[in-house]
């Protein structure tokens, strides 16, 4: 999945993801909401002029309640920040860095998940896997500093805001994380269409997991591949041999992982 995003910020005569360490800029009115709610938001720049929406409504009392300073201005404003912004536009503070060293220490619980994207690179990918992992209760997501989607405004609007709600380490190898995340007590399965068995033919191991994916167009890499514990593959029963990674990462979390769970999520 690629393709321009319509909410990356203007820098320097052009248009970037991150505004240099300062934050990223979020659009779309569902994402905006969730910028909020994730305590990272600044400030809340509104198109002035707006219908007013239900969405709008529980957008402007969320600022509020947050503390968000709220402004009202001129759409061409907008315009010169952000395309396709639909009059919304948030600035809000980046995620906290985190990297490898942090998974061993993590305070996981029992029957945490971590999962684990190998060669992500498009960022609205990255963001759409991470709104699944987040939605199906994932305790982290784990991605590669080199060859991997960063975190960009574009990334964010795909996630939903998922990205400012889910805690995320960069690592420079897949491998070594997943050794970290041994230490720390998870299995380590990993998503390969090369597996002999399918999700329906294995059942998750309980307690903590981690699922790894790999790049729709190779994989799980050697390494990782063979740093798993197990491998599993998703049945595919039509013309087309796969999914994107987002849609694969959501099928296997509720339909393998999901069930093994002592207490399932509200």
């Amino acid at each position: 999945m690629s393709g321009r995003s319509g909410e990356t910020a203007r820098r320097r005569g052009g248009r970037s993801g991150a505004s240099g360490g300062r934050g990223f800029l979020v659009t779309g009115r569902r994402a905006a909401l969730e910028a909020v709610r994730s305590g990272r938001a600044l400030r809340l720049l509104l198109a002035s002029g707006l219908h007013e929406t239900p969405a709008l409504r529980d957008l402007r009392a969320a600022a509020a309640a947050s503390g968000v300073d709220v402004r009202q201005v001129p759409r061409a404003e907008l315009d010169r920040l952000a395309e396709n912004h639909h009059g919304v536009v948030v600035r809000v503070t980046a995620p906290p860095g985190l990297g490898e060293r942090d998974l061993a220490g993590w305070p996981f619980e029992g029957d945490a998940v971590v999962v684990l994207l190998d060669g992500i690179v498009d960022p609205q990918n990255l963001g759409a896997a991470a709104r699944s992992a987040e939605a199906a209760g994932a305790a982290m997501l784990v991605t590669r500093t080199r060859r991997g989607a960063p975190v960009t405004s574009a990334a964010l609007r795909a996630s939903a805001g998922a990205l400012l709600h889910l805690p995320h380490a960069r690592v420079a190898n897949i491998s070594r994380a997943i050794g970290r995340l041994k230490e720390a007590g998870f299995l380590v399965v990993g998503l390969d269409e090369r597996a002999g068995p399918t999700v329906y033919d294995e059942t998750c191991p309980t307690g903590r997991v981690a699922l790894v994916l790999g790049s729709e167009g190779e994989g799980l890499s050697r390494l990782v591949s063979e740093a798993c514990d197990a491998l599993v593959r998703l049945p595919m029963r039509g013309r087309v041999p796969s999914l994107n990674a987002s849609a694969s990462l959501a099928a296997v979390l509720y339909t393998y992982v999901l069930p093994s769970r002592s207490v399932p999520r509200a």
